[in-house]
């Protein structure tokens, strides 16, 4: 039969049952002395989590196993569950403190011999009908005196080893012996943004909007001087029409049709020309600056 040498939140107190000069000669009760044996939990602990609440016992649990990673760490999560939910089922048993002791050795073994051990499941069940005849009523028939559990808490034992251990051992092993990959649920971006040249609004950066619509609608380019220029000479003769209507009658009583149709075409090409080169000195700058713009991207 497979006893268990250390414990998971470390070191335990020796065996719960007392021993006397008398009882230290007979080898039978050292035998059954060594059973399960070192208990999981002391007689101290079980009595101090028998006086707490579901949260306390998990919180007892969780500083006996040392487990301080409950909320990222998923294998000491189902753990601390193993145990507890096994603590909380011995309580509706109402076990005495022998029989609280010896189950949770017994859960703890089970779940040891799966994991240190390497027991498959058909070994695992083995070993357990080894441990029961031992401390359950099997044990009672053959030699008249220290069975721990009776029929009834044997079978109730057993009932529940096989819905929380062994209906899931192949989980169990996966926990154990796969390795499991870290998930990145974040990640961190630096974003170097341009310093602002002064104005209302920053610089775009080159990966932003495109450069029209914010010399559009954000920050317009300065008016040139060219711009200027065709500004007045558009402004110049409307602001002359006042004086040219005043003497309209007197410019234009020497003047036929047809010269006053000649002089109007002249003007309008000359005003088209001027507007068609205004045009191309225009689509030669922005073109001049896009030009630019590409020769950077490339050198990034």
């Amino acid at each position: 039969m497979a006893t268990l040498g250390s414990t998971v939140g470390g070191t335990t107190s020796g065996p719960l049952t007392g021993t006397s000069p008398e009882s230290e000669k007979d080898p039978e009760f050292q035998e059954h002395d060594k059973i399960l044996s070192p208990d999981f939990l002391s007689v101290a602990q079980i009595s101090e989590m028998l006086a707490e609440d579901i949260d306390g016992v998990q919180q007892k649990f969780a500083t006996f196993l040392n487990f301080k990673n409950l909320k990222s760490c998923l294998k000491e999560a189902i753990l601390l569950d193993y145990y507890v939910s096994g603590f909380l089922w011995a309580r509706d048993m109402d076990f005495s403190v022998m029989q609280y002791s010896k189950f949770m050795t017994l859960l703890h073994t089970s779940l040891h011999n799966l994991k240190a051990l390497h027991m498959s499941l058909k070994d695992s069940l083995q070993w357990l009908g080894e441990v029961m005849a031992e401390i359950g009523p099997a044990h009672v028939q053959k030699h008249g005196k220290w069975s721990i559990f009776d029929i009834k808490q044997a079978n109730a034992i057993t009932d529940y080893l096989k819905i929380s251990l062994f209906q899931h051992y192949k989980l169990y092993e996966f926990l154990f012996y796969s390795t499991r990959e870290e998930i990145v649920i974040g990640t961190e971006q630096i974003v170097e943004v341009v310093k602002s040249s002064g104005g209302l609004f920053p610089n775009p950066l080159e990966e932003g909007i495109s450069f029209d619509i914010y010399s559009t609608f954000i920050e317009p380019p300065p008016i040139l001087d060219t711009e200027m220029k065709g500004l007045d000479q558009e402004q110049g003769p409307t602001e002359s029409q006042p004086a040219a209507s005043t003497s309209e009658s007197d410019v234009l009583a020497g003047f036929t049709i047809e010269d006053i149709k000649s002089v109007l075409a002249q003007v309008t090409d000359d005003i088209l020309i001027g507007i068609q080169a205004e045009i191309n000195e225009k689509l030669q700058t922005q073109e001049e600056a896009f030009n630019a713009r590409i020769e950077k991207l490339k050198k990034a």
